[in-house]
């Protein structure tokens, strides 16, 4: 049983990274068949040499994410079916002191930590290597570093506590406590939606109220006529970061708040801000961070029956040289192979994210009386980031949560 659980295990790899590596391909290909004449249709996105641009950006990364997709299942497998965890696992229960699950909680946190370490270079080199070539990284190694002390300090300190409290309710409430696990966790993740924006993101960006009394009069003005009720708009300097632009919206009820990156406003005029905007509430107005939010509920209700099932399952553990029953190695285990078969799912979750957006954009070509705001929103967008204007198919349909640039524009001018 052992046995076959570990060569299902090291199937899944294998097969996962072909698909990775077969879409990578693909998309490469696609990319290198439009690069030296872009279809006509699209020059009125992007001019011919930042459309050829655009295209060396999306090969240098696929080439780069070839090459991490292969380095991470090599360290994947390492982990799995090496003997660290196991014995990191036996070394922190020796430390024990008989009571609580202190040592279980830091064994998960630990092992974590150690997991993400060799990803790191990788990271490096994306940022200062890969988007410094093409111009959209602004950050700076010591800026770099403090991101990752800053993200380190964080996950202790909420890590620690909360991975205490799940793994305390075994002795709490018994063969239950997954429930009440689940209920814990997903309180967790509400309360966060309130205390991010106010207590994490400050630690990593500075955030100012909008300066230009115009601008702010003019969002307001869309927001009140669209039904959003907004606290403040809010400007981050992610531009101290990266040239990518964003827009986004936190928090719920009298603590929303619309935040704009700097890098948007500096890109886009006042009306085509408008739209993004209106896109922004146009999520809100639909339901869709509610559905979210309940799709959400529900696998994490599901992630939380599996990891009891797995605990108690006599063959699970042992396969991977843990002791039975032990409860912190199946929450690692499962953290750490999900992603096998959630890979295969992401269609379906990209689909229904997909639908989301399209609707986002006819709210906001309602809101804007006409599409133009948006579509010249979208274009400029695509410009400054260097969009891929023609992926293969089947790439965005695994990968993309938006429709592509040609897709979304195709939809806003439909009747």
């Amino acid at each position: 049983m052992m046995n076959s659980v570990l060569l299902i295990v090291a199937a899944l790899m294998v097969i996962r990274l072909l698909g990775e590596l077969v879409l990578s391909v693909l998309n490469c290909r696609e990319v290198r068949r439009h690069r030296p004449n872009p279809p006509t249709s699209l020059l009125a996105i992007m001019d011919a040499p930042t459309f050829r641009k655009a295209a060396d950006y999306t090969l240098a990364k696929e080439r780069f994410g070839i090459i991490d997709d292969i380095f991470g299942s090599l360290v994947l497998a390492l982990v799995i079916f090496g003997d660290i965890l196991p014995v990191l696992f036996a070394k922190m229960a020796s430390w024990s002191p008989g009571t609580g699950k202190w040592d279980d909680a830091l064994f998960v946190l630990v092992s974590g930590i150690l997991v993400s370490i060799p990803s790191l270079p990788m990271d490096w080199w994306s940022q200062f290597r890969l988007e410094a070539k093409f111009g959209f990284n602004k950050s700076t190694p010591g800026l770099w570093v403090a991101d990752r002390l800053k993200t380190l300090m964080l996950t202790l300190a909420i890590g620690f506590p909360l991975l205490w409290g799940l793994l305390s309710l075994v002795d709490a409430v018994g063969e239950t406590w997954w429930i009440w696990g689940f209920a814990l966790f997903f309180s967790f993740q509400l309360l966060m939606l309130v205390l991010y924006p106010k207590l994490i993101l400050p630690l990593f960006n500075k955030l100012t109220p909008l300066a230009d009394e115009s601008l702010r009069a003019r969002l307001m003005a869309l927001a009140d006529r669209t039904g959003f009720k907004a606290k403040a708009i809010e400007v981050m300097d992610g531009s101290k970061r990266s040239g990518h632009s964003n827009a986004f919206f936190t928090g719920f009820g009298r603590f929303r708040r619309i935040v704009l990156f700097d890098t948007l406003i500096a890109q886009l005029t006042p009306e085509e801000l408008e739209a993004v905007l209106a896109h922004e509430v146009g999520h809100y107005r639909k339901g869709h961070i509610p559905k979210m939010l309940l799709v959400s509920a529900v696998m994490q209700f599901i992630g939380f029956a599996l990891i009891a099932w797995l605990a108690r399952s006599p063959w699970f553990n042992p396969t991977f040289g843990f002791p039975e029953g032990e409860l912190a190695p199946a929450f690692l285990l499962f953290g750490l192979l999900s992603g096998l078969v959630t890979f295969w799912f992401s269609p379906v979750s990209n689909l229904f994210s997909r639908r989301h957006e399209y609707e986002a954009d006819r709210f906001a070509r309602d809101a804007m009386n006409g599409p133009a705001a948006m579509v010249g929103a979208l274009h400029k967008l695509a410009q400054k980031n260097l969009t891929n204007l023609t992926p293969h198919p089947w790439y965005s349909g695994f990968h993309y949560s938006h429709p592509t640039m040609v897709e979304r524009e195709r939809a806003l001018m439909a009747p």
